[in-house]
């Protein structure tokens, strides 16, 4: 297919990206170099005194590298080596900032883990991924705790809230912390060890490490195209190429000038490039929120820190659009935005613009693509209900359902989104044929997205393959839950759709219950059990019970008709009320 999304490109912006063939610690290390003084993190846990005073802690780019140096030589001497998976369960803090490069400075690869998984999510993830070192705030030891005997874990790094922050911030929120009810007391043991104390033992000489770009970075868990849960293979080269692409595409930010809202999870693929990396990559100082809601806690950094880009999902702006005091907030040194994860309404965008009076565009990406492929112009057309067109050094097409075909621009034939560029992930870890399945011959990913491009080279998504639910950011495996639903004793039949929720802009995980005969469970209990054995994300908001569900003549599910009804219950109340 002919890139004829070129011509929609801003003048400025190149047809290719150049990035440097170099590791994460050296696209940190060429930052630190440049910007040594520059504020590298500012960690915002609170205000006092109506803002005058920051309950937290700033580290220049010269300090940032000095702490990754020696945690990196912690974990060396601890027994790390290349090639060895360390994962980390920590919230947006500096603890991950330093502990997800200090891995990459020695060549270990970064296993992400969501801190809200329960006991039982964090085991297979842990055993797939063959991890033996474990990064986590203090106070998720205890799920830990439950399952490692069962884990090839033998080292647990525990880290405090306080670690990294200076007096007299550290005094605050450690005497708070500690009189906190969620407050985890870890002991001393043999295979435990402490994030500070490890920063205060080792000085900054870790080992030289042998690392190329092609070099395994990071194992990021994603349901993928197809099938259960698995880690896609990041590389160096994966990851450092996206941060150049995404700040290719925002030639307005000046380097060493701007300020990163880092709200979004950094444990996400995405809030782990577009935030955390890419304001590396930018010399940004990153603005680190450990908790985004409510949605006030952002308005507020915003307005006191003057942060300048801010990266977040369709929710969050919506939350910020229709806060009933949003005209109390100065939301005016926001200057660019991109929107990921799920499809983010026109309307949001033109109501955040006259707010900020920044720009908010749409984007799409995947995990097993770094994520980033394609954004609307920052300041050029950007088209309603579209993903935008590719990044600078990305290949996209769309190919026939049916034939596989290439289908052409302006066609208004729908085909799955084909994407190939420097960015496409190695592989599926230890999944060889589900690799072959998603990367063809030719090196292109097969998004498992069904899409319609223009004549202008705009691609819109009509439909997903699977029937992954997109919550709150995060990607919803159906089947994750409906296994979690099935162990009920009282369940016989459950399936599990995202229901568009036209308010925040993404799904509603909605569970559909067949009662075992003469059993009557409630909303209530069945909640209640989700909540024992899932992610607070991925539990259902909404449950319905029937008698028997839509199937198919060979007893498939049709989870299709399913939301065909939920969709024309809205339009039906829609309806109501316009009459």
């Amino acid at each position: 297919m002919e890139s004829i999304w070129l011509r929609s490109y801003e003048s400025q912006i190149p047809a290719q990206v150049t990035y440097p063939e170099i590791t994460l610690a050296d696209m940190l290390a060429e930052t630190a170099r440049k910007y040594p003084y520059n504020t590298a993190t500012s960690f915002v846990l609170s205000y006092l005194a109506g803002g005058r005073f920051t309950v937290g802690g700033k580290m220049t780019y010269r300090k940032l590298q000095e702490m990754v140096d020696r945690f990196a030589t912690a974990l060396y001497q601890l027994g790390v080596r290349k090639g060895d998976r360390v994962a980390l369960m920590l919230p947006n803090s500096p603890h991950f900032v330093i502990a997800f490069f200090a891995a990459a400075r020695i060549g270990a690869i970064v296993v992400n883990n969501n801190p809200t998984y329960t006991s039982r999510e964090l085991k297979h993830q842990i055993n797939d991924s063959g991890a033996e070192t474990i990064v986590l705030l203090n106070i998720f030891y205890p799920r830990l705790r439950e399952i490692q005997a069962d884990t090839p874990i033998k080292r647990v790094i525990v880290a405090h809230v306080f670690d990294t922050l200076s007096f007299p911030s550290s005094t605050l929120v450690k005497a708070k912390q500690k009189r906190s009810d969620d407050w985890v007391d870890v002991l001393p043991a043999p295979d435990i060890f402490f994030f500070q104390h490890l920063l205060e033992k080792y000085g900054p000489t870790p080992p030289k490490a042998d690392i190329a770009p092609d070099d395994v970075a990071l194992f990021q868990y994603t349901g993928g195209t197809t099938g259960l849960p698995k880690a896609a293979m990041l590389t160096h080269r994966n990851l450092v190429a996206n941060a150049y692409q995404i700040s290719t595409w925002m030639p307005s930010l000046k380097l060493g000038q701007e300020k990163m809202m880092a709200a979004i999870p950094f444990f996400h693929v995405y809030g782990m490039t577009v935030a955390m990396l890419l304001g590396i990559r930018l010399g940004a100082e990153l603005t680190i929120v450990p908790n985004p809601r409510p949605i006030d806690n952002v308005m507020t950094v915003i307005q006191k820190e003057r942060t300048t880009i801010f990266p977040g999902v369709p929710a969050m702006y919506i939350g910020v659009v229709n806060h009933p005091k949003v005209a109390e907030y100065d939301l005016r040194s926001v200057k660019a935005c991109i929107s990921g994860s799920a499809p983010l309404p026109m309307d949001v965008q033109e109501r955040f613009g006259k707010l900020t009076g920044g720009r908010l565009v749409e984007g799409y990406g995947l995990t097993e693509a770094a994520p980033v492929t394609h954004c609307n112009p920052v300041f050029g057309n950007r088209k309603n209900g579209s993903i935008g067109v590719p990044l600078p050094g990305v290949e996209a097409r769309l190919i026939g359902l049916e034939d596989g075909s290439d289908v052409q621009p302006g066609s208004d034939i729908t085909g799955e989104l084909l994407v190939r560029g420097p960015q496409v992930m190695k592989g599926y870890w230890g999944k060889d044929e589900e690799t072959a399945n998603t990367i063809d011959p030719e090196g292109w990913l097969h998004t498992g997205d069904i899409c319609k491009i223009d004549d202008e080279g705009y691609f819109f998504i009509v439909d997903r393959k699977k029937d992954m639910i997109i919550a709150s950011g995060f990607k919803i495996l159906p089947r994750d839950v409906e296994e979690v639903l099935f162990m009920h004793p009282k369940v016989q039949e459950a399936v599990v759709v995202g229901v568009p929720n036209p308010k925040r802009g993404d799904d509603t995980v909605k569970a559909y219950i067949v009662p075992r005969e003469g059993m009557l469970p409630t909303a209530d209990e069945l909640r209640e059990f989700c909540k024992q054995h899932l992610a607070p994300y991925k539990v259902p908001r909404e449950f319905e019970f029937r008698q028997e569900l839509p199937k198919t003549i060979v007893g498939k599910v049709l989870r299709r008709v399913l939301l065909e009804e939920e969709k024309a219950k809205q339009a039906g109340a829609v309806a109501v009320v316009v009459v």
